[in-house]
């Protein structure tokens, strides 16, 4: 039977002001507060405070054997350290019980490898140094931003030392095979590839509480033989930890069937392991030969999500021309409200995409329309633009 590997993403982006074109040049405060620490109290009483308590009694009732991971991004981080405090203590004792390991990604959750390796680089230094000082742990597997990946992510990966990084099962990509193996990319020599099972994680997901569903209500019991049922040495379930209470509210039975899937899956005859553990379990079996960037977002799984219109196109690529004049001036507030501008979030709030997809895009985002959250992010850009300018002609004086 394949053992089970669950991971969840946490993370929350820091929302933009209604940033109008009268405020450029005059107001350098961007973020939106009160809407960043209103709607991250709300996931953290609906979701992220309950969940843990609920995991960390479940590894304790079951001595260990319920593991997990969690890809914690450095923007959650930093909105906990700076609203909730309580709720990254939790997440602190929750890694504490050995049983939860943490996973590598960019510090800002952002889409950096696609323009700048250097930058790419940089933030998941940054982010390895965060956890290092808040968990006190050094990640071995990595994760990108809304699993983003390609032959060349996994290469990075394994220059940059990890042992594992984790991808998308796209469906075009495995041409038939199973994504419960282990994978090596072509042109790496260690590094093993783990890939999201796409049909169980989301039955978990999205379509646990949807009555329309064939197998609604979905039991622990029966998702336990699911998996026991699949091929494959590890089935990878991947999911947003927001799915557990906030996406789907505690009406819908959520608390009750993860209380009982660990308990659940053991008995059907599996073993919970973390990505680390299935990277020293497996050998890469097989090759994952993925030449195209793929992700988790969309029907397409591809960066559309993100750079499918011109709005999005000209936002991203505005921002990356900044990186070296950025750099330069070595001034950390600059940078990090710079950096801070590369959060995925941003782009995928420009989406313009119908359908379901469009539907998940106007859920998450802050914003009456694409348009405004274009607006809003390219006059705060314009007016970072006015502060490196003076930053540099400052540099300028103090050089003559």
């Amino acid at each position: 039977m394949p053992d089970v590997c669950l991971y969840f993403q946490v993370h929350q982006p820091n929302r933009l002001i209604p940033y109008d074109f009268f405020r450029i040049g005059e107001h350098a405060f961007y973020e939106d507060d009160g809407m960043n620490a209103s709607i991250l109290n709300k996931v953290a009483e609906k979701c992220y405070l309950p969940a843990n308590r609920m995991f960390k009694r479940l590894i304790d009732e079951n001595a260990g054997r319920f593991r997990m991971a969690l890809s914690i991004s450095g923007t959650v981080i930093e909105q906990m350290e700076r609203y909730r405090p309580d709720v990254l203590e939790s997440f602190q004792e929750l890694v504490a019980t050995g049983s939860v390991e943490l996973l590598a990604e960019t510090y800002y959750h952002s889409l950096s490898f696609v323009h700048s390796k250097k930058e790419f680089e940089r933030q998941v230094e940054m982010h390895l140094d965060k956890l290092e000082d808040v968990f006190a742990v050094r990640p071995r597997v990595f994760r990108n931003t809304e699993l983003i990946y390609n032959n060349g992510i996994a290469a990075q990966a394994e220059t940059m030392g990890f042992d594992g990084v984790i991808a998308e099962g796209v469906e075009w990509t495995l041409n038939g095979q199973s994504s419960n193996f282990l994978y090596r990319a072509p042109n790496t020599a260690r590094i093993k590839t783990l890939l999201r099972n796409v049909g169980l994680s989301d039955d978990l997901g999205f379509r646990f509480s949807d009555k329309n569903w064939s197998e609604y209500p979905l039991s622990a019991e029966k998702f336990a033989s699911w998996v026991t049922d699949s091929p494959g040495d590890v089935v990878n379930i991947f999911l947003d930890y927001e799915s557990i209470g906030e996406h789907q509210d505690a009406e819908t039975g959520v608390f009750d069937f993860w209380e009982k899937l660990p308990e659940a899956v053991i008995e059907a005859g599996s073993q919970w392991v973390t990505p680390t553990e299935a990277v020293e379990l497996y050998r890469a079996s097989r090759e994952y030969d993925c030449h195209f960037i793929t992700s988790w977002a969309d029907a397409e799984r591809d960066l559309s999500a993100w750079m499918g219109n011109v709005m999005q196109q000209e936002a991203i690529a505005k921002v990356h021309r900044l990186e070296q004049e950025i750099l330069a001036v070595r001034d950390p507030d600059l940078t990090h409200t710079w950096a801070k501008m590369q959060t995925s979030d941003h782009f995928y709030w420009m989406s313009t995409k119908g359908g379901t997809d469009g539907s998940v895009h106007s859920y998450f985002t802050p914003y009456p329309s694409p348009y405004e959250a274009y607006i809003y992010f390219m006059n705060v850009l314009a007016d970072l633009q006015i502060r490196l300018r003076r930053a540099q002609e400052k540099i300028a004086e103090k050089t003559l």
